[in-house]
């Protein structure tokens, strides 16, 4: 097992107060199921992530998507940092503010240079789809 994944093991059942990702440390999800390349993470919508309607925002679900991705690229274990080169989105339902939502993500292909990953967000019960994406990330010449 990498230390990366050691790590995120140990996080399990914990907030994201300890993440090396700032933004993930404002999204602070709790880390619920960790394998190398999936994740599972549970996030409460906060009221600074709504819209004026009082659902979550579309940008913070894209924040969520793309970051919980990027977890799943950090939990290879990779020697280089990789960054997004694309996201693309699909928006198929709300949360509301107090609401606990889940982001499962995983990573499809590994390939030398690009890395192509999905995360799927659902409600509370696992019920229903808020919204779902995909996303290319690049390597680059950064060492972890």
């Amino acid at each position: 097992m990498n230390k990366t994944l050691a790590f995120l093991k140990s996080q399990i059942g914990k907030d994201s107060s300890a993440s090396p990702s700032p933004l993930m440390r404002w999204l602070n999800p709790s880390l619920r199921d960790v394998e190398e390349g999936k994740l599972e993470y549970s996030y409460v919508v906060r009221e600074e992530m709504t819209n004026p309607m009082g659902i979550i925002h579309g940008g913070a679900t894209a924040a969520i998507i793309d970051d919980a991705i990027g977890a799943a690229v950090f939990s290879l274990g990779n020697t280089h940092i990789y960054t997004t080169i694309n996201l693309v989105i699909d928006y198929f339902g709300r949360a509301n503010v107090g609401e606990t939502i889940y982001a499962k993500t995983k990573i499809v292909k590994k390939g030398k240079q690009i890395i192509n990953g999905e995360c799927e967000v659902w409600n509370a019960d696992k019920s229903r789809m808020i919204a779902k994406g995909q996303s290319n990330l690049i390597q680059t010449n950064i060492k972890i």
